[in-house]
């Protein structure tokens, strides 16, 4: 991860690949890999050269015949920097909620699409989403049947 993020502070475009469940466990994981005195001089780091995060789950579609992506996406804006740089990841999950606008997705709002369109169950939905209640609420609460 080091290597990683020199990388990209000096202008390389760097991919790598996590088993997070969304972003801001994947931000929290790439800092808890180091020790306790270098993860504030990590967050810095980061914060600056981030650029997004998608986080995605491969799910089976309603009518058993595939596997359809859900996927939540961060990008690095100005505010979401500044919550890295400031050790706030557990405030990041409103900036993806309210970064619709500019691309931003939260996973509850991929699998809310998902279920509307037909492609997944509100079952399964229900049963990958970290906050079920607030895929009901997406969904707007009873308004689907639990195929």
């Amino acid at each position: 991860i080091h290597t990683a993020l020199t990388a990209a502070e000096t202008g390389h475009l760097v991919f790598g690949t996590l088993h997070t469940q969304d972003a801001p466990q994947t931000i929290d994981r790439i800092i808890d890999v180091f020790p306790a005195e270098q993860q504030q001089q990590v967050r810095v780091q980061l914060s600056v050269a981030l650029q997004g995060i998608v986080t995605q789950q491969l799910l089976p579609t309603a009518d058993g015949a595939g596997r359809v992506a859900a996927c939540e996406v961060l990008l690095a804006t100005p505010a979401i920097r500044n919550l890295i740089r400031e050790g706030k990841t557990h405030q990041i999950y409103s900036s993806l909620q309210t970064g619709g606008n500019i691309g931003m997705q939260t996973m509850d709002a991929a699998l809310a699409t998902l279920v509307r369109a037909g492609k997944i169950t509100q079952k399964l939905a229900e049963a990958r989403s970290s906050t079920p209640e607030e895929l009901r609420r997406l969904l707007g609460a009873g308004s689907f049947a639990l195929s």
